[in-house]
């Protein structure tokens, strides 16, 4: 699997910079993770939006999903200029039905909707799903390829229950919108000892932290993490690319 980051500013995102959007490739197969705010700019670094095989969203806040529509209608336009255009499939749940119906759009997208008690296979990723906690129904992913696993915790406080959910992760893509001093869970975010304390107990590979704050001085969240956790520690960057 390869991961591109896209966008990964919680809230809004910085300026000439993303919110959440990630790009999950396998075989040939290109996943988008989230379409944030800024995210259909950034992507056409990567890929045209006509080549994506699927989309699949963690929740509707709007950093996560601001660009489905401005998405939606690049699709539509370059529909006019290619014809072979392909219906582009995009994953949501049900819980906000008013959101979800907005996933399908004339002919160009269609919103499908992912069950959180089942697995779901979408090309070569096999899928699973964890309730998070947070102020709106969110999900967190647990995708897997080729002996590999890719876990990313969309928005969501700390719960115990993601210590199973990630074990033995290759990736870990944490969230991470406070610093280790602020108390990030009622607003359902983590903070970086959030991120350590459950990149250790999952006993994961690498970790990754995003949904990053805007303020403060950002690498000091690899430092708080690492007093919790000594595997690899990174910022997410619009660009970077894992190879998972």
């Amino acid at each position: 699997m390869k991961l591109t980051v896209i966008g990964c500013w919680g809230g809004y995102p910085k300026v000439n910079e993303a919110s959440t959007g990630y790009l999950l490739e396998h075989d040939g197969f290109r996943l988008l993770i989230d379409c944030g705010s800024g995210v259909l700019s950034k992507l056409q670094q990567y890929v045209d939006p006509t080549d994506l095989d699927a989309c699949i969203v963690t929740h509707y806040h709007a950093d996560h999903i601001a660009d489905i529509g401005v998405l939606q209608h690049a699709l539509i336009v370059q529909k006019y200029l290619q014809p072979m255009v392909r219906n582009l499939p995009i994953y949501g749940h049900q819980l906000d039905e008013q959101a979800f119906r907005k996933l399908t759009y004339k002919d160009i997208t269609t919103g499908k909707a992912y069950d959180p008690s089942q697995t779901l296979r979408i090309g070569p990723f096999t899928i699973s799903f964890l309730p998070t906690v947070h102020p709106v129904p969110c999900f967190a992913f647990r995708i897997e390829a080729a002996g590999k696993i890719f876990v990313f915790t969309g928005d969501s406080a700390f719960q115990d229950s993601f210590i199973e959910f990630a074990k033995d992760a290759n990736l870990l893509l944490c969230e991470c919108n406070f610093y280790a001093n602020m108390d990030g869970g009622n607003a359902g975010h983590m903070n970086s000892k959030d991120a350590g304390t459950l990149a250790a107990a999952a006993n994961v590979k690498q970790l990754v932290l995003t949904h990053l704050p805007q303020y403060g001085i950002i690498e000091n969240l690899v430092t708080e993490a690492g007093e919790y956790y000594d595997g690899r520690i990174h910022l997410a960057e619009g660009g970077q690319v894992w190879e998972i």
